[in-house]
């Protein structure tokens, strides 16, 4: 059981936290695994003694993606505040004696939210994910040093692209709209995050139980 494996994780020495990444393609899996383990640890060790805290808040706005002509490229690594995510995690490996907030994603809304999740003080283990957190470039390398672990979250493409035209649909796009930005953008995604599944310590199947 994976639960298992991430509370051999969880520092046995009070004040001390430890971070678990999850990488991987868009749609993969990674926040429901995620709030799985998260769940799964609270469960057998206690309320707040794991916390979840997701790359997606770390989205630029959609009044800075048309700014910066990116909107068509959502979910690029050019279109997070990569500095804002190191940063937070910085804090979350610094300050254990108060809670720290992070901003969420609404996919209601498209668009990120600040303050939406906190971690509080008790929080002993982090899962954090995001397609790019075994990423090499610019800001992104920064984040491997700042966890304890970081895991790939694999999954087949044709189930991945089925939960991708489901929340594109979902999300208000035509059924030929989503076709077309699962090709223009969520594809090179996708690529992009499997080109650092090499930098990550194990590999995890989506279809696993935790």
């Amino acid at each position: 059981m994976l639960v298992d494996d991430v509370i051999a994780l969880v520092p046995s020495i009070p004040g001390r936290r430890a971070l678990l990444g999850l990488a991987g393609a868009p749609a993969a899996g990674k926040s429901t695994l995620a709030q799985r383990l998260v769940s799964g640890v609270n469960g057998r060790l206690g309320a707040d003694t794991a916390a979840y805290v997701p790359m997606d808040g770390f989205h630029l706005s959609n009044a800075q993606l048309d700014r910066l002509e990116l909107r068509g490229r959502k979910g690029a690594p050019e279109t997070f505040d990569v500095d804002g995510y190191v940063h937070l995690l910085r804090r979350l490996r610094a300050i254990r004696e108060r809670p720290v907030y992070a901003p969420g994603f609404d996919r209601r809304l498209d668009e990120p939210v600040a303050a939406a999740l906190v971690v509080p003080a008790t929080a002993r283990l982090v899962v954090t994910e995001g397609n790019y957190l075994a990423d090499d470039g610019a800001g992104w390398s920064e984040v491997r040093d700042l966890l304890d672990e970081l895991w790939y979250v694999d999954t087949p493409r044709r189930l991945r692209e089925r939960r991708l035209l489901h929340r594109h649909v979902g999300g208000g796009r035509s059924q030929d709209e989503a076709i077309a930005f699962i090709a223009d953008s969520e594809r090179p995604n996708a690529r992009r995050a499997e080109s650092g599944r090499a930098h990550c310590s194990r590999v995890i199947s989506a279809e696993r139980g935790a």
